[in-house]
């Protein structure tokens, strides 16, 4: 891995990515405390080092693509290009850039 994944994004950028995620966390039943767990772990996370891609990490696969479709092109662009960085694959390919 180079640098970029273990560099924060623009802040709005990441209180994006945060609102979108805990939007999504929301969604889920929460009869056993795991949507709360998640939600409380990241609702106050800072901005730094890869704490932006920890949010993402979270996330199954499926559960990535929907919160990219949530997401503004640029703050797409910061999630895939440090995705790409940390050695995966494009999560924009197949259509989903937009």
């Amino acid at each position: 891995m180079s640098k970029l994944y273990y560099t924060p994004p623009l802040e709005k950028e990441f209180n994006e990515l945060k609102e979108k995620a805990i939007e999504i966390w929301a969604e889920y039943d929460n009869t056993f405390g795991y949507a709360s767990e998640k939600i409380n772990a990241i609702k106050d996370i800072k901005n730094i080092s890869d704490n932006f891609m920890y949010i993402v990490a979270m996330f199954d696969y499926q559960n990535q693509k929907k919160l990219l479709r949530k997401l503004t092109e640029e703050t797409k662009q910061s999630v895939d290009s440090r995705i790409i960085d940390g050695g995966g694959n494009s999560i924009l390919k197949d259509g989903d850039k937009k």
